[in-house]
């Protein structure tokens, strides 16, 4: 995509800064503050993965092996299979924004700051 803007002029605070050496993002890899954010991450992350893969698994063995039960019915023509079904894209949604909300509060600000000690910036 074209713009009308400028390339920025040498000197210019616009202009990007050197990257970090190979030594410098190993150090930060290995560094305590790092760890936390890894671990704050992954503690979240994998459990509830783990949850909403065997949640799905249930439905799709329920839908193989149960099939009187998942037919059901609820509320007229609406039997469990539809509802179980409809609460996969539910849980699918819940997670997705309840993941958001916990990397703006818990993970952003963490990399933030290694980002900005990183480039210099702290």
């Amino acid at each position: 995509m074209a713009t009308d803007a400028p390339p920025p002029q040498k000197g210019s605070p616009d202009e990007p800064r050197a990257l970090p050496s190979t030594e410098e993002f190993t150090e930060v890899q290995q560094s305590a503050e790092f760890g936390e954010l890894r671990r704050a991450h992954r503690s979240f992350a994998f459990p509830l993965a783990i949850a909403f893969i065997a949640w799905y698994l249930v439905y799709v063995l329920l839908s193989n092996y149960a099939g009187d039960f998942m037919g059901t019915k609820v509320v007229g023509n609406i039997n469990v299979a539809l509802v179980l079904g409809l609460a996969q894209f539910l849980t699918t949604f819940l997670i997705a924004w309840w993941y958001s909300r916990h990397a703006a509060t818990q993970l952003d600000p963490k990399a933030e700051a290694i980002k900005s000690r990183m480039e210099g910036g702290a």
